[in-house]
């Protein structure tokens, strides 16, 4: 028995640690990944461990029985079966309860963890002093048997946050991650209660098990939106990922089951008519005369995406350019190839971290795009003077910057945040507002002093050339120098999520009065 209670405890905390990362999986849709989120996420499972902790150990002294703590990892079992079922449910009420407060992210996010994560993780608790009270037999052994069940625990624990993120949720899904864990709990009940040679007990615990099995198998995939047809879904240690192509033949990439398109493919049209399209606009971005075609040749994007943008410059500057694109996820740069004609030769694509990947390459480029803002946050380390300065040493004499921000109803605080930020290392920044249905904002950092007129001066001298076909997109009133005196980020303080936070649950309070 002493052995089959170490195995108990290593795996609980296996199933602890695994099920808290894996929790930000199901996070991410409605509250993001941002540190608000995370810190919710960890204090509320860090409270729930106290009080079973608590609760356990009162509980153990009054009933020291193995049989009470087998019913301890049945139920635990079966309440985190119920967590991927309840969480979209659970979760939305949460996002839409606390929209009107400003700190609706964290209580927001609080609160949905507590009410599906909250009963199994203080059962679980408990599992570490029943364990201890069980295994003790002399006082004098009281030290030796608590360091070796806690450094069980602990390395159970540490299995526990590679297990998810690189083996289960990649291969399976984060809910049937959820409920293998759950199958493995109530499994370790029944298990236990053979030990016990209480066949009964054991066997109504198989046939909950196997009726977990049969959930896991049984998920049902997130419904899509009418007119569209799922050509892929997957995930990645890093997100969840989707392909679908609606009638009219568009194909696009959603990210993290949100409701923005990564990237974007037809193959009968040049233009995405959308966010990449002026994301292409920097070459243009220079004192004139300057030849937009035989002055750009080499071109950087952090966060290539499906290739979407990659495909379109070929289209508009020529097929000579030198492409080098930066994709954090391998599982996107796989379905580029597969769903949205990327070939490899159409740019030399690194999977790699992009603000590890500029701060070790030595190449110096004519245009540096960055895509790489998911929604609903961006990574605040792409959002720096640092990160900024970085790009700037890495461009040409004429090179410029180009970056895509959100910008939901027209709300220019992280647009005047990060566009004060490039300011602070380029010479000027322009923003390009874009209209709706995007809504969007293109940030161009030069590294020279222009005026709009020469911008227009070179739209007029590519007129020859296919990439004019960009110029009925652009007018005058669609661009504006930044001349104001934001807030500027840095890598010791980027309170994008912040603004991020704000920026969301005030538009959604504008939207429910």
């Amino acid at each position: 028995m002493k052995k089959y209670i170490g195995i108990v405890v290593f795996l609980a905390g296996l199933i602890i640690l695994g099920a808290e990362l894996s929790a930000s999986r199901l996070m991410a849709p409605y509250f993001g990944t941002s540190l608000p989120v995370w810190s919710a996420l960890i204090g509320l499972i860090l409270l729930a461990l106290s009080l079973g902790y608590w609760i356990g150990g009162k509980w153990a002294d009054r009933s020291p029985r193995p049989a009470t703590l087998f019913n301890i990892l049945g139920i635990s079992g079966i309440l985190l079966s119920l967590t991927p079922i309840i969480a979209q449910s659970v979760l939305g009420w949460s996002l839409k309860g606390f929209a009107q407060l400003e700190a609706g992210i964290l209580a927001g996010s609080f609160v949905g963890v507590t009410l599906i994560l909250g009963l199994p993780m203080i059962l679980l608790g408990c599992v570490a002093p029943f364990a201890i009270r069980l295994s003790i037999e002399l006082v004098d052994e009281t030290g030796r048997v608590a360091g070796r069940l806690y450094a069980l625990s602990t390395l159970g624990s540490f299995l526990g946050t590679l297990l998810p993120t690189l083996v289960l949720i990649p291969w399976i899904g984060t809910r049937a991650t959820y409920l293998l864990f759950a199958m493995g709990l109530t499994l370790l009940s029944a298990g236990g209660y053979f030990l016990l040679r209480d066949k009964i007990r054991g066997i109504v615990f198989c046939v909950i098990s196997l009726v977990i099995l049969g959930m896991a198998f049984g998920i049902q995939k997130k419904a899509i939106k009418p007119g569209t047809q799922t050509l892929f879904e997957g995930e990645s240690p890093y997100q969840y990922v989707r392909v679908e192509e609606r009638k009219d033949g568009w194909r696009t990439l959603s990210l993290n089951e949100g409701h923005v398109h990564h990237s974007r493919y037809h193959p009968d049209f040049w233009f995405t008519f959308g966010t990449w399209d002026y994301l292409t606009f920097g070459p243009f971005f220079n004192p004139a005369p300057h030849d937009v075609i035989k002055g750009t040749r080499d071109w950087a994007i952090i966060g290539s995406g499906a290739g979407t943008t990659i495909k379109l410059l070929r289209r508009l500057y020529g097929n000579e350019l030198r492409i080098h694109g930066v994709e954090l996820d391998p599982l996107v740069y796989e379905v580029a190839e597969r769903f949205f004609d990327f070939k490899q030769e159409d740019a030399q694509i690194d999977i790699t971290d992009g603000r590890a990947w500029i701060a070790l390459n030595t190449n110096r480029y004519d245009v540096i795009m960055v895509d790489a803002y998911k929604q609903p946050y961006i990574p605040f380390e792409l959002s720096t003077v640092e990160f900024f300065t970085d790009l700037r040493d890495h461009l040409n004499p004429t090179g410029v910057i180009s970056i895509n921000v959100a910008n939901p109803s027209r709300d220019d605080r992280l647009v005047n945040a990060l566009a004060a930020t490039m300011d602070a290392v380029m010479e000027q920044v322009y923003i390009i507002r874009i209209p709706k249905p995007s809504a969007g904002a293109i940030l161009i950092g030069t590294r020279h002093a222009i005026t709009l007129d020469e911008v227009y001066r070179n739209f007029k001298a590519a007129e020859a050339h296919a990439v004019s076909g960009l110029i009925h997109y652009l007018g005058k009133q669609h661009i504006e120098r930044y001349e104001g005196k934001g807030l500027v980020m840095t890598d010791d303080q980027a309170p994008v999520e912040r603004l991020m936070d704000l920026m969301i649950f005030e538009e959604i309070a504008r939207q429910t009065q």
